[in-house]
């Protein structure tokens, strides 16, 4: 009898953990699905909101096409105005540069020309006969005029030209090269303080240096300035293209 009453016992035990358990999983599910379905309703309300995709404004994408298509064309006419005024500039610039060309093409002109110094002939241009050097003791054919002046006395141009080469040597220190045009050069020499430099244009009569110290060359003769012609790179006598020199001058 106890027995059996023990059974009984134990039996409704165990049902009623199995039904407090039964009764604690269906409530937790069912609070687990209104958590599920609360999360949805939310998810539900945010999508539209954080997910719209808005429709595509076609008239808007048609305007701003319409609208590149002109900065296109206005970049095609800015290339082809660029292009033309580069054309443009270069043709000013090969008339310029043809009219400077004209400008400085040089005429020798011998009825406009000046003696470089007034003053002595120490030693006159000889290229037929030998002449006599006093300082070098020794006869020599002579290319050139060596024209007495004083240290610090103006050289001036014997004719319009341009300063081609500007050198230092030995025998006529600092000499300059002048193209007169039509081939004939001027040959200044014993000079210092130039006034002008290579490339340069000189007017006729302008001071081109001053009178420097005789090189060794020319310590008998003194002070002097060192003049040659040239026609096409040939030596030819000075006064043939100069004015007479003063009467003054020669005594």
């Amino acid at each position: 009898m106890r027995k059996q009453q023990y059974i009984a016992a134990v039996a409704c035990l165990v049902a009623g953990t199995i039904g407090f358990v039964s009764v604690y999983a269906t409530e937790k599910g069912k609070e687990r699905k209104e958590q599920e379905q609360q999360i949805v309703q939310e998810t539900q309300q945010l999508t539209p909101a954080s997910y719209e995709v808005k429709p595509e404004n076609t008239a808007s994408k048609t305007e701003q096409m319409e609208k590149v298509e002109p900065q296109e064309t206005v970049a095609e006419e800015t290339t082809a105005e660029q292009e033309k005024k580069a054309e443009t500039a270069k043709s000013e610039q090969e008339e310029k540069t043809a009219a400077m060309a004209a400008q400085d093409t040089l005429h020798f002109d011998k009825n406009q020309t000046q003696w470089p110094i007034e003053g002595e002939i120490l030693l006159d241009y000889s290229m037929d006969k030998t002449i006599y050097f006093p300082t070098l003791e020794q006869y020599r054919y002579n290319p050139a005029m060596v024209i007495q002046g004083a240290v610090n006395d103006k050289v001036k141009a014997a004719a319009s030209g341009k300063i081609t080469k500007i050198s230092e040597n030995e025998e006529t220190g600092c000499t300059v090269w002048q193209d007169l045009g039509d081939g004939y050069t001027a040959v200044y020499g014993q000079l210092k303080e130039l006034n002008f430099a290579e490339g340069d244009m000189v007017s006729e009569g302008q001071v081109i240096g001053y009178v420097s110290e005789p090189t060794k060359y020319y310590v008998t003769e003194g002070s002097n300035v060192y003049f040659r012609m040239e026609k096409d790179e040939k030596a030819v006598n000075p006064k043939d293209y100069l004015p007479e020199m003063p009467m003054d001058t020669l005594d």
